[in-house]
């Protein structure tokens, strides 16, 4: 606690004297004056409880005008707050469903630890807006820009091949991705595109959509995912389902352009380690802007001095009334 004017704590002089005064006054006062008729309250061995009781009603005054004068000075206190401004990021996670992404080389297949390192991506930026965007032989948005995580990682986790048609078609999903980031009026907008192969379906070329995302300042961040070489796919047979290592067809050349173009980077996932060390690095690198503001927060703390000089002034207004009753 401190006072926002300490010089008027001076004004203690004023109760102070006048508590000099009235002592003064009972002191000379009983030295001039016999009021009694008889010598009773001496045989008693002084003054009465009545009697001292009497100087209550004064004190109270005394104490109330020390209460006001506090009051006056202005006590307060003080904490430190802070004030936290938040600059997220847009982001759209536009994700491979094509039927090679049941590919076994990363565990269990490549579509479910996409799902679930992305899942983990997105609990991770509390205060980014994002979206997903789906594409296989065409492209559609799964969900549209939000802060809602809890809404984000349901729609994630209901991903899965075959709810469209098969194929590649990687200009659509780019281009649907960056559509959904045109109105967004964040200063960072980004993309981050996961396939495992060639494009080979849709109106879009990638190299189109990439221009259209470097036109709107929307970064992109590809990721190409597959072991080197070939990797383990389950093909209906006669005999039922049989895995077979079919060769890894992935365009890096073409990932590596699209995130040229637009100013982000290509990465290369082998398996579920390295995919997590992609979306740790990209979440390095997208970092949310914080602006933290310290100010002092200030408490007026007057009222409850001005409270109890109340309740004393009426208590000593009440005193004087009784007193005055009193034979």
């Amino acid at each position: 606690m401190f006072f926002e004017y300490p010089q008027l704590l001076w004004l203690m002089i004023v109760p102070a004297l006048l508590g000099a005064l009235y002592l003064f006054r009972e002191l000379t006062g009983r030295r001039t004056s016999l009021n009694v008729a008889s010598g009773k309250q001496w045989q008693s061995g002084g003054r009465t409880p009545l009697e001292v009781l009497r100087h209550l009603p004064e004190l109270l005054r005394l104490a109330a005008m020390c209460l006001i004068v506090v009051c006056i000075a202005r006590p307060r206190s003080s904490s430190q707050s802070e004030r936290v401004d938040t600059e997220g990021i847009d982001i759209m996670l536009a994700m491979d469903v094509s039927t090679s992404m049941l590919a076994r080389d990363f565990e269990p297949d490549r579509i479910n630890a996409a799902k679930d390192i992305a899942m983990e991506f997105i609990a991770q930026r509390p205060s980014d807006r994002m979206g997903i965007v789906v594409f296989a032989g065409e492209s559609y948005t799964q969900c549209p820009l939000t802060t809602d995580r809890a809404t984000l990682i349901n729609l994630m986790k209901e991903l899965q091949t075959g709810l469209i048609d098969d194929g590649t078609a990687i200009g659509n999903g780019l281009a649907t991705a960056v559509a959904r980031l045109t109105d967004s009026d964040a200063k960072s907008r980004v993309v981050i595109l996961l396939t495992d192969g060639e494009n080979n379906s849709g109106e879009i070329a990638p190299e189109t959509a990439a221009e259209i995302a470097s036109t709107y300042g929307v970064r992109v961040y590809t990721i190409g995912v597959g072991a080197n070489g070939s990797a383990p796919y389950p093909v209906m047979t006669p005999w039922g389902i049989e895995m077979q290592n079919l060769p890894v067809q992935l365009d890096e050349d073409l990932l590596r352009n699209i995130a040229s173009i637009t100013g982000g980077r290509y990465f290369r996932a082998t398996d579920n380690t390295k995919l997590a060390e992609i979306y740790a690095e990209i979440n390095k690198m997208e970092k949310t802007r914080v602006t933290v503001d310290n100010f002092p927060v200030y408490k007026e703390l007057f009222l409850k001095y001005a409270l109890w000089a109340l309740a004393l002034l009426l208590l000593e207004l009440v005193l004087r009334f009784l007193f005055k009753k009193l034979p």
